[in-house]
């Protein structure tokens, strides 16, 4: 049996103590309930760049720039980049010699009146392993399975307080990482379907191999991989779009795996 994880408050509080870790917090939707949790532990001054929630879409294009999607990989990687970079470019000479700078982002769809459906969320990190580095980063792909809005939000601030503890103190060992992520969810409430690594801090690391061990940690069922090997998320992937699945093994593709996909295929023709 694991050992239990560290409580949410202690992690928050051995990031806020750490004063060479300092960033902002940018989230749209789901409400506020990472920076919610990183305020009520104490110490928040020291660790706390900015906050920033651009609920209205007009507010969050004159930020961040217009998207044709606002929950996407694409949305939660500008909001890295931007406050990233807004970060480095107002702080650095300050303190970025002995400052380890990081961003988090969500954008998140829970459910809501209009909205009965499960919610998604893409959230991401991007930090500094060592003052001045080039960042490194980290991107997941939730589904909130819960049934109220207030729980979807409650869900959100428990894993976004993981996804930074985990990206500035367990980067070393992702095996470890990948399950904290999990910590004090109980099984059923989310469905963490797509981790991404990138950066320097992840030298050498197999994205496909990580996105497997989502399966083995039980925080998913599946994950998708594109042609090309890449991990993707099937959201995206198939938004809009008629599939065919073939149920297999596929140990190896053969002959007759391709003819039943090619005779499947004619019935739409």
């Amino acid at each position: 049996m694991g050992s239990k994880p560290i409580s949410l408050e202690q992690k928050v509080l051995q990031v806020n103590l750490d004063s060479t870790k300092y960033g902002t917090l940018a989230e749209i939707g789901a409400g506020q309930e990472v920076a919610r949790w990183f305020f009520l532990a104490g110490g928040a001054s020291g660790t706390v760049a900015k906050t920033i929630s651009a609920y209205d879409m007009k507010f969050s294009d004159a930020i961040y720039g217009s998207s044709h999607r606002y929950v996407s990989r694409e949305r939660a990687v500008t909001m890295l980049e931007y406050e990233f970079s807004l970060l480095q470019e107002r702080l650095s000479d300050a303190r970025g010699d002995n400052t380890t700078f990081f961003v988090f982002a969500d954008t998140v769809a829970a459910r809501s009146y209009t909205r009965q459906e499960d919610g998604i969320g893409w959230l991401g990190i991007r930090f500094q392993d060592h003052p001045k580095a080039v960042p490194s980063q980290i991107l997941v792909h939730v589904r909130l399975l819960d049934k109220e809005n207030v729980l979807h939000q409650e869900v959100i601030g428990i894993l976004g307080v993981n996804l930074i503890y985990a990206a500035l103190f367990l980067y070393g060992d992702l095996s470890t990482l990948i399950q904290s992520l999990g910590d004090h969810l109980a099984p059923g409430r989310i469905d963490l379907n797509l981790i991404e690594f990138s950066g320097p801090g992840f030298p050498g690391v197999d994205n496909r191999l990580m996105n497997l061990k989502l399966i083995q940690k039980e925080l998913t069922r599946a994950v998708m991989f594109d042609a090309h090997g890449n991990i993707v998320e099937p959201g995206e992937i198939l938004y809009k779009k008629p599939i065919l699945v073939q149920r297999g093994t596929f140990r190896p593709v053969t002959l007759v795996h391709q003819n039943m996909l090619a005779s499947a295929m004619e019935q739409f023709s």
